[in-house]
């Protein structure tokens, strides 16, 4: 097995909230921030090797606080565990006000992705 790389100095994905990718209560869709945890999770897999990595699972979700519009949202993705095919991946979402103040913990989720090759069969990470 390879060694995993060490974490980002910076985050996986960093965007602004529009208006677009509200619910019906005003806030951020929950729907939305998790594709962007996926999508985070998948930049975190391709840099700890390239190729195409699919999700297989997601734990247990919570949102400790909603997210506005306008809000700078960063996805830190940290790489836990790399296996035979599979890489597991740390992310943490944390949104900053648009009118200023500190980073604020959304919610965090842990990601088990796994390299396939172009059949869509698993593949190693780290062929030998």
């Amino acid at each position: 097995m390879g060694s995993i790389r060490p974490p980002s100095r910076v985050p996986a994905i960093r965007t602004t909230m529009f208006p677009k990718d509200t619910n019906p209560n005003g806030s951020i869709f929950g729907g939305f921030i998790l594709s962007l945890v996926d999508q985070a999770a998948a930049v975190e897999a391709i840099r700890q090797s390239p190729g195409s990595f699919v999700t297989v699972a997601m734990d247990r979700v919570v949102f400790d606080k909603p997210v506005c519009v306008g809000d700078i949202v960063s996805i830190w993705a940290e790489t836990t565990r790399i296996g035979r095919t599979s890489i597991d991946i740390h992310t943490k979402v944390l949104a900053r006000p648009r009118d200023g103040g500190d980073d604020v913990l959304v919610t965090q989720a842990d990601v088990r992705m796994v390299k396939i090759d172009a059949n869509r069969k698993p593949t190693p990470i780290h062929p030998e």
